[in-house]
């Protein structure tokens, strides 16, 4: 029994690998195919009006004579597809983008095809009414375009074979939170035409495939300015990497003594004809994955797939995210019911996010058979280049649950959440943006979300707060916090045409707030949604400080400042030296009103209005950013909001923000005693950073990831010192640690520091730069230059 499951195994793992080697062949795609319209069409299922829910099967016969090193195809379909060759897994997509940007992948399929028969196969989706926020849609439909004639045999057109599979159907998802990523799915197995794939298998019954139009890609010419309604894209990011993992454990369960060798897919679970069964599985960590179930017999049982972040008790409460007893799982869920046949493999379309999952077993006359039951993990293939290591032990416990929460709130975008919205926010992205592009050296995901928000442009000037979204959201704070994304990214990429190419959107931006300026020299009233942080503090409304919907808020205006001053570096470097001095003028402007209205010096605070009835951490860091509040003022300005526990306090986003004020006012050294908030998530038994402090929604939340930034930033003091990171700038603050070391990816070559300090006063150790890089050395005021290669340092 044991050879015979491991031979299964094998035969899942070549299902459902990705191999990243075959993900991308961008270099290869025929530039004819960016510019001209395509051979190949658009095709459909007939009798369909394309709008409503359906899984579509589709086939495509090919007899080969040759062996092919490279057999390279563009592919895309609305809403999504997994592509197979002869039964062998290849790769999903498309890329998330819009209509004026519907992305396609190039893969080779010359390593899946052999001489002979054989058959490309194409599930592809469409969720209709319940398709996720993040995923717009057109009509159901698919291509493919080969990539020279050589390749053209494998066209879609009418002689592609297609069926819709009735086993699917949608579970839309009601949690009394707000969720927005899409149906949970119904599964009968009896309906499912079992080895389609295979290409033995005879499609009698299918249908030809209806033709629609031709691929348009977005250098095609388009008569009379008529876009094509998905104007096809090159994907511009990697495909996203998968794994095999194995649940850590069985909680509890209504069947005593489940093997361990079960979860280890070497032993068989059998539930008995006519029982019920609960049984609770622990991955251990939260994980983004495909869960996959593999049964026998057992006809007409139903199986209740539920996944959580983590469970609740009675108050709905979560607490000791670890603790499972007296507590319930409440979330979204799949079904699937069996057609009592040997060897039905179930997988998601969609991945799921989950630690837990509880699986409902209700058998009828036969019992059931659960052969395998394990996940496939995936998510944006960063690889974690950086490292950072100290004297205390809790920061590495920090790093590691920080990149796993980056880690599972990025995939073909950076997600806010994985678990209940999946939507690139603004204001999450610039952190996950910083993060990312540190500890992996990867900018590419963004560079994608900064052009994907610029995409979003709304006629008046500001960027939509999320995007890709079908529904409209606007924060006008977010609209800020692009631009200074574009300046992060300026800072660390040489990519100069990019970064041009989003100067008119960001002096829109500008333009926008600065109309809103008025003789009281600030911004006043302000439409929609000006959120700021998740504060739970008197005046603040859904997250918006007060002055954001009456007029004068010190918070915004301040922001407001402190992008106008990141905007304007970036402008004088490319030769916008007036503009950039009228909106630094505009800028002064704001901070003496500011001063001038809301400072209150008996307090020695900035408050949130001119009335002066509440005050925050909010306003008083963006004094300190933007210097409203005198430089010689600052340390003791961030001293009095760290220990004033009744103005408005940070949550975990805003700590970001509070971390690089705590820094310009020269108080870094006290960041390594500001992370009780992370070390009390940890304590909870949370496995990645939450949206907010408990009681919370998301147990994973990358914009809390920022501490991974910072210790490579803040306590190792690695920094771009000038646009394009062509110098850096090494100004450690150690705080109560007593050595560190740690690694940072460069596009020349890997950063190393290895300090540690000798007393108050003195360092010693070794900073390594790639060959070809400079910096400076910075320590209590003494800088020394650094060159490529080894530096010693004796300070």
């Amino acid at each position: 029994m044991k050879s015979r499951i491991t031979a299964f195994i094998l035969v899942i793992l070549a299902l459902a690998r990705t191999d990243n080697t075959n993900a991308q062949y961008i270099n290869d795609i025929n530039p004819e195919l960016l510019k001209e319209q395509w051979k190949a069409k658009w095709i459909t299922c007939p009798g369909i009006s394309g709008i409503e829910y359906g899984v579509y099967l589709f086939r495509k016969n090919l007899t080969i004579n040759t062996e092919y090193k490279k057999f390279i195809v563009h592919v895309s379909a609305d809403n999504r597809y997994k592509l197979y060759v002869n039964n062998r897994y290849v790769g999903n997509g498309p890329a998330r983008g819009d209509f004026m940007k519907w992305y396609f992948e190039t893969v080779d399929l010359g390593p899946y095809l052999k001489k002979g028969e054989n058959v490309i196969a194409a599930e592809v989706w469409n969720f209709a009414d319940d398709r996720p926020m993040a995923q717009f849609t057109y009509q159901t439909r698919f291509i493919m375009q080969g990539n020279s004639p050589m390749e053209n045999v494998a066209n879609s057109d009418s002689t592609w074979m297609v069926l819709k599979d009735t086993a699917y159907s949608p579970l839309r998802i009601d949690i009394n939170q707000y969720y927005v990523v899409g149906p949970g799915e119904k599964f009968i197995c009896e309906n499912h035409p079992w080895g389609w794939k295979n290409n033995k298998y005879r499609a009698n019954g299918w249908f030809h495939a209806k033709e629609a139009e031709p691929g348009k890609p977005i250098g095609c010419y388009h008569e009379y300015g008529e876009p094509s309604p998905l104007t096809l894209y090159p994907r511009d990011i990697p495909a996203m990497e998968t794994k095999m993992q194995r649940f850590k454990a069985v909680r509890r369960s209504d069947i005593p003594q489940i093997p361990p060798s079960f979860l280890q897919g070497e032993n068989i679970l059998t539930i008995p004809a006519n029982s019920k069964v609960k049984i609770l599985f622990d991955q251990s960590f939260l994980t983004t994955a495909y869960p996959v179930l593999h049964l026998s017999m057992g006809k007409k049982s139903v199986i209740k797939l539920t996944y959580a972040e983590s469970l609740v008790d009675d108050k709905l409460e979560k607490g000791n995210r670890n603790e499972v007893e007296n507590k319930k799982i409440i979330g979204n869920y799949d079904i699937i019911i069996s057609a009592g046949m040997a060897d039905q493999i179930y997988q998601t379309l969609w991945w799921r996010t989950f630690r837990y999952i509880e699986m409902e077993v209700e058998t009828q006359d036969e019992s059931l058979a659960i052969q395998d039951f394990y996940s496939i993990s995936t998510g944006y293939p960063f690889l974690e280049k950086a490292s950072f290591k100290c004297d205390d032990t809790s920061f590495t416990k920090i790093w590691d649950a920080g990149w796993r929460t980056q880690r599972l709130c990025a995939g073909e975008t950076f997600f806010d959440c994985p678990y209940y919205e999946q939507l690139q926010y603004v204001g999450d992205s610039r952190i996950q943006a910083l993060v990312s592009s540190s500890v992996s050296g990867d900018t590419r995901l963004m560079r994608n979300a900064i052009s994907a928000f610029r995409n979003s442009c709304l006629p008046f000037g500001l960027t939509q707060s999320r995007y890709p979204s079908t529904g409209v959201q606007i924060i006008p704070t977010f609209s800020l916090v692009w631009v200074t994304m574009v300046y992060d990214y300026w800072m660390m990429c040489n990519d100069k045409v990019f970064v041009r190419s989003m100067i008119p959107a960001i002096m829109d931006v500008l333009n926008w707030f600065e109309s809103k300026v008025d003789s009281s020299q600030m911004a006043g009233n302000l439409e929609w949604w000006n959120f700021v942080d998740w504060v739970n503090h008197k005046n603040w409304v859904a997250g918006s400080p007060p002055g954001a919907k009456d007029g004068y808020s010190s918070i915004i205006n301040l922001q407001f400042v402190y992008t106008i001053q990141k905007a304007s570096e970036l402008l004088k470097a490319f030769g916008m030296e007036k503009q950039a001095a009228c909106y630094l003028e505009l800028a002064e402007h704001i901070k003496r009103a500011v001063y001038k209205s809301c400072y209150d010096s008996q307090k020695g605070l900035i408050a949130d209005t001119p009335d002066k009835n509440s005050f925050s951490q909010h306003a008083n860091l963006f004094a300190v950013l933007t210097n409203t509040c005198p430089k010689e003022s600052q340390k003791k300005l961030i001293e009095n909001i760290l220990s004033d526990n009744d103005i408005a306090q940070c949550t975990l986003y805003f700590r970001y923000y509070l971390a690089e004020a705590v820094m310009q006012a020269g108080l870094a050294d006290m960041y390594t005693k500001m992370l009780d908030p992370w070390n009390q998530m940890l304590d909870l038994g949370l496995t990645t950073f939450a949206e907010t402090p408990d009681p919370t929604r998301s147990d994973c939340h990358a914009w809390s990831a920022s501490p991974v930034y910072h210790f490579l930033s803040l306590i190792c003091g690695i920094k771009p010192n000038e646009p394009g990171f062509n110098t850096v700038r090494v100004e450690p603050h150690l705080g109560h640690l007593n050595w560190v070391e740690a690694s940072m990816p460069h596009r020349l070559g890997m950063i190393k520091v290895s300090l540690k300090k000798d007393g108050h006063k003195h360092l010693t150790g070794k900073i390594v730069l790639p060959e070809n890089l400079t910096g400076l050395f910075s320590w209590n005021g003494e800088d020394k230059p650094l060159k490529g290669g080894i530096n010693i340092i004796r300070i």
